[in-house]
């Protein structure tokens, strides 16, 4: 099972690193200073999201980060998967499937209602989400009620 660790401070750079390769692969133009403006307040700890590292703390196989907000519609609080990156030279080894089964757990136990994601219709990792039990609620959301 894949080890998921709440990223601390002392975590940044390690993932400025998988931050730069997953927004590379992405197309998303940021530079090391934006990336971490973005993240030091997560790893702070800061109410409205978080960061967890995937694998091993001290040389993680990828990172997840979550924001979270109010929603009406499942009468809590939903966490929204902003980003979920694993290492190109690692994938395909079923991570991305044991953090989308472990993750959901962590947070429903956390008193989070549901996880959702925006995803293209056509994107390639869409039948990973959809093999997660994540249900299409619109074109580009899904849900997965915890």
């Amino acid at each position: 099972m894949t080890a998921l660790h709440l990223a601390r401070p002392e975590d940044l750079d390690r993932l400025l690193p998988l931050a730069a390769a997953c927004h590379g692969e992405l197309g998303i133009a940021r530079d090391d200073d934006s990336r971490r403006a973005g993240l030091a307040p997560l790893l702070d700890g800061v109410p409205q999201g978080a960061v967890y590292l995937i694998g091993p703390a001290r040389a993680p196989l990828g990172y997840a980060v979550l924001s979270f907000g109010w929603s009406l519609a499942e009468a809590g609080i939903e966490a929204r998967l902003d980003e979920l990156f694993i290492r190109p030279a690692v994938r395909r080894r079923g991570i991305a499937t044991e953090v989308l089964a472990a993750l959901p757990r962590a947070l429903g136990e956390a008193g989070v209602r549901a996880l959702t994601l925006r995803l293209a219709p056509d994107a390639p990792s869409r039948p990973l989400f959809e093999r997660a039990r994540f249900q299409p609620v619109a074109a580009e959301l899904l849900v997965k009620p915890l």
